[in-house]
């Protein structure tokens, strides 16, 4: 499989830059460029309510910059290409956030991220800014089960950020807002599959190696490596393996709901990732699981990778009200499925 080392851009080492102009500049209702960098919301919040901040590498658009908006993030923090923006950066995306009822960093667990956050949170506390952290972590290939906390941040946490910014958009307090996300984050498991690699935007050179045509399950959203699949394994075969090894790992069985993501991961079309999703139904409901709601679009990429996410969120009535609110960003919009206001 040949890797694109070329990229349509102009500097690369303004890359980043010119990707977010371009970027605020066709969603200008939705989100604008503050005077930091960072993307915000270009109608802040109302005061009085929790602000939600997220600093992450860039590389994986639309995540997060597509996520920032009314019942999503207030602020998100682009960092370099597959890199996590400094601490002072982030210190400053925690600024921009508060609205005076406080700020939840979300972090993905990986290891610059994490340690940035904590020096971003030491900052933003020594200011007198009430802020509290929460790590997050979903992928199943990162650590075995009884050691979740080791795992890595995956296209997962796309549930974190749609029902706990829906509940911090209701008003609902920043000690609650934390606990939902680490009531989500505990419900949710991620695997991503890929064939091949890709180039890294700026350097051009390959992020991993992997033999012409070769399906590996369990790859992180940085390259990294994981289990081969035979050369001739069909979609409902990789769909049911994928299913199966979540569900087992989630706990879930017979009576269970879920919300479902299936996220590209660059290059994969909407045939593959439509047929995977017909095999995950079916092993879903094979298990007496419900898929209640999906959502099947491009979320988290690695650029151009040819492969995709798929995450399962166990659900309750609560949580799925939350998921079901409106929300407005650039990548995503969540219409209002019930009239009623959503409250704290």
């Amino acid at each position: 499989m040949t890797v694109r080392r070329r990229r349509l851009i102009n500097d690369p080492s303004r890359a980043v830059s010119d990707m977010l102009e371009g970027y605020v500049a066709a969603h200008r209702d939705v989100i604008r460029l503050d005077a930091d960098g960072n993307v915000v919301r270009a109608t802040p919040k109302d005061r009085g309510k929790v602000g939600l901040v997220i600093g992450n590498g860039s590389g994986h658009e639309p995540a997060m910059i597509g996520w920032v908006g009314p019942g999503l993030f207030d602020v998100n923090v682009p960092g370099p290409v597959f890199a996590a923006p400094g601490p002072a950066r982030i210190a400053t995306g925690i600024r921009a956030a508060d609205r005076g009822a406080g700020v939840l960093l979300c972090v993905s667990h990986h290891a610059g991220d994490l340690m940035n956050a904590r020096l971003a949170l030491e900052t933003a506390r020594g200011e007198g800014i009430d802020v509290e952290m929460v790590v997050l972590y979903d992928d199943v290939s990162s650590a075995p089960k009884g050691r979740e906390d080791e795992r890595r941040g995956g296209a997962g946490l796309f549930f974190v950020w749609k029902i706990v910014g829906a509940l911090a958009e209701s008003g609902a307090s920043l000690a609650r807002c934390r606990a939902m996300a680490e009531r989500v984050r505990d419900q949710t498991r991620t695997l991503t599959a890929a064939f091949g690699t890709v180039a890294h935007p700026v350097s051009g050179e390959p992020l991993a190696s992997l033999g012409r045509d070769e399906l590996v399950i369990g790859v992180g959203v940085h390259g990294e490596s994981g289990r081969r699949v035979s050369e001739d394994a069909t979609a409902d075969e990789v769909a049911e393996r994928m299913t199966s090894e979540l569900a087992e790992d989630a706990g879930l069985g017979p009576g269970d709901h879920v919300c479902v993501l299936l996220s590209n991961s660059g290059a994969m079309t909407l045939m593959e990732l439509s047929v995977v999703y017909r095999g995950v139904d079916r092993t879903l409901r094979e298990r007496g699981i419900e898929a209640c709601r999906s959502w099947m679009g491009t979320y988290a990429t690695t650029q151009d990778l040819a492969g995709f996410a798929l995450s399962v969120c166990r659900i309750d009535d609560e949580t799925l009200r939350l998921y079901d609110a409106p929300a407005l960003g650039a990548a995503f919009v969540r219409p209002a499925r019930d009239p009623r206001p959503v409250t704290a």
